[in-house]
């Protein structure tokens, strides 16, 4: 029996303009993210067309409110907080999460 070699060639083209050698590229906006295959030109305009959006922006991580929230509330002993709201007679609720604007308020009184 002879066995039979097989090459398959895959070629990426551009997503705007259908030219060869292209390379796929992601990015994110508004919370979500996008692919789209470039050739080197196209992907130099795109880069050229964000940059003074990247240098004026903040990079961030996944998760970052999640955890500067978490922190901001650990800062605060929460029986503490709750009682001072009702002492002020601010709405808190018994258990559970207790609002920024709540701990912000107490952060200011304290």
């Amino acid at each position: 029996m002879n066995a039979m070699a097989k090459t398959v060639a895959v070629i990426v083209q551009d997503d705007l303009d259908g030219s060869d050698g292209a390379e796929t590229v992601t990015f994110a906006l508004d919370g979500m993210a996008y692919e789209i295959d470039l050739s080197k030109a196209n992907r130099a305009k795109l880069e050229s067309a964000v940059a003074p959006y990247i240098e004026a922006g903040r990079r961030i991580t996944r998760g970052r409110r999640t955890s500067a929230t978490r922190t901001t509330q650990q800062r605060f002993d929460r029986a503490s907080v709750r009682t001072w709201a009702r002492e002020n007679g601010l709405k808190v609720s018994e258990r559970g999460r207790i609002s920024t604007e709540l701990l912000e308020k107490y952060n200011s009184a304290h």
